[in-house]
């Protein structure tokens, strides 16, 4: 089954309400990447006119786990993920629309062969760039995945 944007939405609303009531949209995905959008709204701002970290957070870590899931799926094998760390970086307020793109989908292709061929959890750093709707980048996430596959 090929994930589409319209699968990982309306997955995002029965599994990840949260998310889904602050807007995080999938709005592209494909072999290489994701891309998970958010658009600033009373819901998901913060004390300072802007949007709150978490609901960046979500969109980014989401645009990193669809792209793993995708992968996931085309192999056909039944395989755990978890996000084990992460870290962030703010550079600008987020107010607008921001998109979230993660490029990842090689490194995620070659994590999965490795954990499928030895059999031992891998894991696997992911980067999330949100950019705002002039191209500026606001934040930037990093996430390591943990994967293994299940016996």
């Amino acid at each position: 089954m090929t994930l589409t944007r319209r699968k990982l939405n309306t997955y995002t609303m029965f599994k990840l309400p949260a998310a889904y009531l602050c807007g995080v949209r999938t709005k592209y995905i494909d072999n290489e990447k994701c891309i998970v959008g958010v658009r600033f709204k009373w819901i998901n701002q913060n004390p300072f006119k802007s949007m709150f970290w978490a609901v960046q957070g979500m969109a980014a870590e989401f645009s990193t786990g669809a792209l793993m899931i995708s992968k996931i799926q085309e192999s056909g094998k039944r395989v755990s993920m978890l996000v084990t760390t992460n870290n962030a970086t703010f550079s600008k307020k987020a107010i607008g629309k921001i998109n979230f793109t993660c490029n990842e989908g090689k490194a995620v292709d070659e994590v999965l062969e490795k954990a499928i061929e030895t059999g031992e959890g891998q894991t696997l750093w992911m980067q999330s760039v949100g950019k705002n709707e002039d191209g500026v980048i606001v934040s930037t996430f990093n996430f390591e995945w943990s994967v293994k596959v299940k016996q």
